[in-house]
């Protein structure tokens, strides 16, 4: 029988991270063949409270302990890639680089489409007009940006991994065995993964832009600044509500365009990916307390040795998955 509850999970550098109830489990590819895993505790800290659990904070919640841990973890398998287990960043070097991360991406997906869209349809009355061109520039880079990055080799690869970690989510879903046979009858998108969170984003971008209006260059761009957080706490909670209604029709074609946009940020996986994918979620399994679906085939694993254990509370990890979360940072 699956979970009563859905999990979730994120890509990392030959390796996939699932996120439980209470915990994540890591499972990578060691350069020597081998499958090494690691697991970090959730319910501690903040997310234990009934207030991280609140519609419209809980997206805000997720979204940022999704950035920081995901950070660290992609470090970290970074490492394990180039054979370093040991490397580590420092909180101060995580708080930066998401920093500067935040930063370039509020530049060029929100602020720029803003300039370039004054610059080439400011002239123009309807200010619904230059609000509608400034989303669709919006569009334009955002499907740009990841066909760009889908060229690189290793981005490929974790676009595979992301793949894998879909279909294996499914199979759980599903109550199939977690085998690679079993994990390959299924797609590779999903319905709750991260890119289509940031598809809902983008539309709802257009729509919240354009209730500012056409003000002062400063106000526009402050707007664009402090709706961000406003526009994913909503853009959470329709992508829940839309995981759920999903078989209505009209929902499916709305929702559409985020399974479309996973045709780029999700491949094919080999089946060496899927054993991984399958083992971080055996193991995300088991740290839950919960039984690994029957008729699997156990596949041989070793604990990832660390520099330092893995710090859990407040900052440090993912809030705890709820009924039906998004796959957020997939």
């Amino acid at each position: 029988m699956p979970p009563t509850y859905n999990y979730g999970g994120q890509a990392l550098i030959e390796g996939v991270m699932m996120r439980g109830r209470d915990a994540i489990a890591v499972a990578l590819r060691h350069p020597d063949g081998r499958i090494v895993w690691s697991t970090e505790r959730l319910d501690s800290g903040f997310h234990a409270t009934r207030w991280s659990r609140m519609p419209f904070v809980r997206g805000l919640v997720v979204l940022w302990e999704t950035l920081i841990v995901g950070t660290r973890w992609l470090v970290r398998s970074a490492g394990v890639a180039a054979s370093e287990e040991g490397v580590e960043l420092g909180k101060g070097s995580i708080a930066l680089m998401l920093t500067l991360t935040l930063a370039i991406g509020i530049g060029i997906f929100f602020l720029l489409p803003l300039f370039l869209a004054s610059a080439t349809a400011g002239s123009i009355e309807n200010g619904l007009v230059q609000h509608l061109f400034e989303g669709l520039i919006r569009v334009a880079l955002f499907i740009g940006y990841l066909l760009l990055i889908a060229q690189a080799k290793d981005v490929r690869r974790v676009f595979q991994y992301h793949g894998a970690e879909h279909m294996t989510i499914h199979a759980l879903e599903h109550g199939d065995p977690l085998t690679t046979t079993e994990v390959r009858k299924y797609p590779t998108a999903h319905q709750r993964c991260g890119t289509e969170f940031l598809v809902v984003v983008v539309i709802l971008s257009i729509f919240a832009f354009s209730f500012v209006g056409r003000q002062s260059p400063l106000v526009m761009v402050a707007s664009r600044i402090l709706l961000v957080p406003v526009i994913a706490a909503v853009g959470y909670e329709i992508l829940r509500w839309g995981a759920r209604h999903r078989a209505n029709p009209i929902v499916h074609a709305i929702m559409l365009p985020g399974i479309w946009v996973q045709m780029i940020t999700t491949r094919q996986p080999t089946d060496d990916m899927i054993e991984v994918a399958i083992v971080s979620m055996e193991q995300a399994l088991l740290a839950d307390g919960q039984e690994v679906p029957a008729g699997g085939t156990h596949l041989d694993r070793e604990p990832l040795e660390l520099a330092q254990p893995p710090v859990t509370g407040v900052g440090e990890a993912v809030e705890a998955v709820e009924a039906d979360p998004p796959v957020i940072g997939s």
